[in-house]
């Protein structure tokens, strides 16, 4: 790519969720210089099919209303960016994944939580679907990341999550990458679950072997950030990964996480890693999720 991110799609469905989201989409776009693209699903089938062509017209304009809504606060933040809206029938996340594909979208940038959301800790279905199926990174937002104006959306201290696998080395160029454009400080760290630990080894053989491995996987993080001349830190920490993941970021005031969306127990692209899935369910903060798939910066 010439730039890491040329363009941004942000599904809407004019929910508090997808608010959210579209604020961090419309910031990065404009750090980034990228293309803004605004879609807004009509979900065709089940309770639809039953719905009257009057009812099915009211409902399309209430998705135009809502893609205008996000459009328009795109150009009030930055009036450089070239924004297109777009109004679609089908099946929500498979219509923003075949978008995607089809306008070469770098990032899409999405709520966690749409009109269906009910509970913080549960991930709304749309989006879920979209972090399992898409082949684009995924800007997760979450309802607690939400900001009063976009001028409130920071990206100072950018967190990736290593387990030495290569869905986290992508997941790192990319971070690394998106540092150098918005001049962020790495933090990287990786966790040590020591609740693994079996029967048949010496804990503390396992112990060093693992924050053996531990060291190596970081220190490939702070050679590359180094050759990108951009500020590292790394650190070690025992415990459950997610746990290990979510409690850094609330404790050092990170405000963007990037990981891979498949790490060590990861077993295909149709599947959403454990451990992002529970970062993106837990966290505070948005999280970038890169699938094993996406083309490197």
């Amino acid at each position: 790519m010439s730039r890491v991110i040329d363009s941004i799609l942000i599904p809407t469905d004019d929910s508090e969720g997808a608010i959210a989201g579209a604020k961090y989409g419309i910031a990065l776009a404009s750090r980034t210089d990228a293309d803004v693209h605004v879609l807004s699903v009509v979900e065709a089938g089940g309770e639809t099919d039953d719905l009257d062509d009057g009812s099915l017209s009211t409902l399309e304009e209430n998705a135009q209303e809502a893609t205008e809504t996000v459009a328009k606060l795109t150009r009030e933040f930055d009036e450089e960016l070239d924004v297109t809206t777009t109004v679609e029938r089908g099946t929500p996340f498979q219509s923003i994944r075949e978008y995607a594909h089809r306008r070469d979208i770098d990032v899409i940038a999405i709520g966690t939580k749409g009109r269906s959301g009910l509970e913080r800790v549960l991930l709304g279905s749309v989006t879920e679907n979209v972090l399992r199926t898409v082949r684009t990174p995924v800007l997760a937002v979450p309802p607690d990341a939400d900001v009063a104006a976009i001028d409130d959306v920071a990206f100072d201290d950018v967190l990736l999550p290593t387990d030495g696998s290569d869905g986290a080395a992508i997941a790192a160029e990319w971070g690394i990458a998106l540092a150098t454009l918005l001049d962020s400080m790495v933090h990287s760290v990786y966790s040590v679950d020591t609740n693994a630990f079996g029967g048949a080894q010496d804990p503390s053989e396992l112990l060093d072997a693992l924050e053996r491995r531990g060291e190596g996987a970081l220190e490939t993080v702070r050679e590359r950030a180094r050759s990108a001349d951009v500020s590292v830190s790394g650190s070690i920490a025992n415990g459950a990964p997610a746990t290990v993941i979510t409690e850094y970021a609330t404790d050092n005031d990170v405000d963007l996480i990037v990981m891979g969306t498949h790490g060590r127990t990861g077993i295909g692209q149709w599947f959403l890693g454990s451990v992002t899935e529970n970062v993106v369910r837990q966290t505070e903060v948005p999280v970038l999720c890169v699938p094993v798939s996406a083309a490197s910066p």
